[in-house]
């Protein structure tokens, strides 16, 4: 070997390696949590700086093809397009729960999911209930704070509650899930519209080869696997399925769902790890630091002074007393009454206390209630005042929820 295909091979060793290493601090999600806080200040202090003009020219500028719709502004990038790589991985993972985890079996799963299901209807009603007098789209804002931003609460859970029993991040996880698929139900079903029934059934053609390609057996289609790399197989199909979506005038998130519910999770003959693993140890880190992290930064990005009013805005009070008093309600309500009404229990482990703490975590809006913020109001005023409302709710329930379960984490570090 030359001296020059050496050098080579170890510049090409020494960057995977590095790409590996990178990919691992990624995938942490103390690191991705911060990651996508720091985006969100960035946002904040920008929009609010003498240099906003430049931050709305970037976000409003327009790239992309003209077919299907998808010559789009970079914020509608960040929102249609790399939002679903996150929610690819929300399916994903809720799969491998539905198969493996603690959604497989009825008895474990109940308590959370119907955590989750108090944790939606709680807040949306009170949201409706502030908001029901108020004329115009104000009350259509219902589903801002039904959704917990599952980056963010797991990475304030990782960072406070280091000594909190493994249970208590398994409750939360599977609320989390719950809640976002609740919230994705709730875009494919309120926020919706002008469906294109072509487009629409263009997507779910490829959405059923997609799962063809997962779960098929015959040897043509091992052949097929054989010859063709995974990624060369799917990207484009995955492409062609978020295009078609984005088309049929259905938010092109689902489509990232509706691919990772279709994941297969089980090894077959040859593999050392299923499909479902690979694509989320791949695509993890691309979630976590580029997806989120470019979302927040050109969506959180609120400019105050254009928030006359916030303290008078029932939109205002509907997002915080949602976000920050109705999920706590909502997640210890359900649980707690089911737990008292059905055979259902918590996990020995944990305690009553420790699920107020999740149901505050649950309080953390983020990602999808901005998403659901810019699909709710046209009006910018509004807008303004509802993000300004998440990230403040989110600020508050965050804190409250660091003291709470700090306290915990302690009490359980002084049992051992």
């Amino acid at each position: 070997m030359s001296a020059l295909a050496r050098l080579t091979a170890l510049a090409w060793s020494s960057a995977r390696a590095t790409a590996v290493r990178i990919g691992a601090v990624v995938r942490s999600e103390v690191v991705s949590g911060s990651l996508l806080i720091a985006a969100a200040v960035v946002a904040l202090v920008w929009a609010n700086s003498p240099l906003a003009p430049v931050y709305e020219r970037m976000r409003s500028y327009t790239i992309g093809p003209y077919a299907l719709h998808l010559h789009l502004p970079v914020q509608t990038w960040a929102a249609d397009g790399l939002l679903a790589v996150f929610f690819f991985i929300v399916g994903n993972e809720l799969k491998q729960e539905l198969v493996h985890g603690e959604l497989r079996d009825p008895r474990r799963a109940v308590l959370p999911i119907v955590a989750a299901l108090g944790g939606v209807a709680v807040p949306a009603g009170v949201f409706a209930a502030l908001n029901a007098r108020t004329g115009g789209e104000a009350g259509g804002g219902w589903g801002i704070p039904i959704a917990t931003d599952i980056a963010f609460a797991v990475a304030v859970l990782a960072v406070i509650g280091r000594h909190l029993p493994a249970a208590l991040r398994t409750f939360l996880l599977t609320l989390a899930t719950v809640d976002d698929m609740c919230a994705v139900i709730i875009i494919a079903v309120v926020y919706t519209s002008g469906l294109s029934l072509p487009a629409l059934t263009g997507a779910v053609a490829g959405s059923a080869l997609f799962a063809y390609l997962q779960h098929g057996r015959g040897r043509l289609l091992t052949r097929v696997r054989a010859a063709v790399p995974g990624w060369a197989l799917f990207t484009p199909l995955a492409l062609v399925i978020w295009g078609a979506t984005h088309a049929s005038g259905v938010h092109p998130t689902i489509a990232g769902v509706a691919m990772g519910l279709l994941m297969r999770t089980r090894t077959r003959a040859g593999e050392t790890i299923s499909p479902s693993e690979h694509a989320e140890h791949l695509l993890r880190p691309i979630s976590s630091a580029l997806a989120l992290p470019a979302f927040a930064l050109l969506s959180a990005g609120v400019a105050l002074s254009g928030a006359g009013g916030f303290w008078g805005s029932t939109i205002a009070w509907g997002v915080l007393a949602g976000l920050v008093c109705g999920k706590v309600v909502g997640i210890f309500g359900a649980s707690w009454l089911t737990a008292r009404l059905t055979s259902a229990h918590l996990n020995p482990g944990i305690g009553w206390i420790d699920i107020v703490g999740i149901g505050l975590l649950g309080g953390i809006g983020f990602t999808v209630s901005l998403l659901i913020t810019e699909l709710s109001y046209t009006t910018p005023a509004h807008q303004t005042i509802a993000k300004g409302a998440v990230l403040l709710a989110s600020a508050i329930a965050s804190l409250l929820a660091a003291l709470l379960l700090g306290a915990r984490s302690r009490h359980y570090r002084r049992q051992h």
